[in-house]
């Protein structure tokens, strides 16, 4: 399972970006990308011959199929070493002009983190006038590509009705994986889809914590490690997942075994979704591949391959049916909603890892 999230808490990353942004911010850029057009970029790509990245492995939103097209289309070889959002821009920072690695992959919040820092080459794409003003900052420095809704995926092997709201899953006998709110995007997010179905919000996420207080009370939450492993061998109920990788994940399951029977929901209540961003690592060494992965991420092909893996494109993109029809009914993302107040919930995250331990973890029995 892709690591995701803080891995280090927020509040160092964003003290670290305190201390080290003036000296990184005068750092040269490796290339004026934006002045270039795309086949003088592609040009200069095809010279340096391979894209490295960090937090963008292949089961992952279809990666691989974005990784091998990029093969086939532009030339470019490549490899990914996955990492949590915070770990991909510690180690930018940290290799500086002996970058080992070329572009990455962080959560929605991470983006600007990362900018603001200075580590970051502005690109915007051929394709910057039809990706929305939200998913992208002013001049290319992070844009989101995809995005995801918080959903509930169930081993119907161990339940036999599959909760289909919060509601539903207080009221069970089985574990519930969450993964670990200290570190993890994903489980920080679970955490304030369950607040603001239960009337909080981006910065009030104690209704949430309440929430999975009870089910710790219980005895039901799972405190072991949050693994497509563990999930596939039934040791957990209900784990909380993007949708794409809540699909995906099924999509193993049952072509490893095909009696495996997962149901995948969005809590009814309501749900929370989000993005994840590129980012060019200022002190690339192949600063042109990195670009033309970025062109072929948000080009309509590109966009289709992540929505192969269950991602949301960020683009307007018209999707092929046989795509579509894999989906989750989109009468199930009525009640869901993206990230409404960001300074509030980049304050909550800074805090989100003690108060989890505070008032849910030291409840579990």
């Amino acid at each position: 399972m892709k690591k995701r999230g803080l891995c280090v808490i927020l509040s160092a990353v964003l003290a670290a970006a305190s201390m080290t942004g003036c000296s990184a911010k005068a750092a040269a850029p490796a290339a004026d990308l934006n002045a270039m057009g795309v086949d003088e970029i592609l040009a200069e790509a095809k010279k340096e011959g391979r894209v490295d990245s960090v937090g963008m492995p292949d089961t992952w939103a279809n990666w691989i199929g974005t990784w091998q097209d990029i093969k086939s289309d532009y030339g470019l070889e490549h490899t990914d070493t996955d990492m949590s959002s915070a770990e991909e821009i510690s180690l930018f920072e940290s290799e500086k002009k002996n970058a080992t690695k070329d572009i990455g992959d962080v959560g929605q919040a991470f983006g600007p983190i990362a900018e603001e820092k200075g580590i970051t080459l502005k690109y915007k794409t051929s394709y910057w006038d039809s990706i929305p003003d939200w998913a992208k900052d002013g001049d290319g420095d992070w844009i989101i590509g995809y995005y995801g809704t918080m959903t509930m995926m169930t081993n119907k092997k161990l339940v036999a009705e599959a909760p289909k709201s919060f509601e539903d899953l207080l009221n069970g006998d089985y574990k519930v994986a969450v993964g670990d709110v200290t570190a993890a995007n994903q489980a920080q997010f679970a955490v304030l889809a369950a607040a603001i179905a239960m009337g909080g919000d981006e910065g009030n996420i104690q209704p949430g914590l309440d929430y999975f207080r009870q089910i710790a009370e219980q005895g039901r939450l799972d405190l072991g490690e949050f693994s497509m492993a563990r999930i596939e061998k039934g040791e957990v109920g209900v784990a909380f997942l993007w949708d794409y990788n809540a699909l995906g994940y099924r999509d193993q399951f049952v072509e490893n075994n095909p009696d495996a029977d997962f149901e995948i929901n969005i809590p009814s209540e309501g749900s929370i979704q989000s993005g994840y961003c590129t980012i060019l690592n200022a002190y690339s060494q192949r600063p042109h591949a990195a670009a033309m992965a970025r062109e072929f991420i948000l080009s309509d092909k590109g966009q289709i391959n992540l929505a192969k893996g269950y991602a949301k494109p960020v683009r307007d993109v018209e999707l092929p049916a046989e795509i579509k029809e894999k989906m989750l009914p989109d009468e199930q993302y009525e009640n869901s909603r993206m990230v409404n107040d960001q300074a509030a919930w980049d304050k909550t995250t800074k805090e989100i890892g003690t108060l989890w331990q505070e008032n849910v973890v030291a409840y579990a029995k």
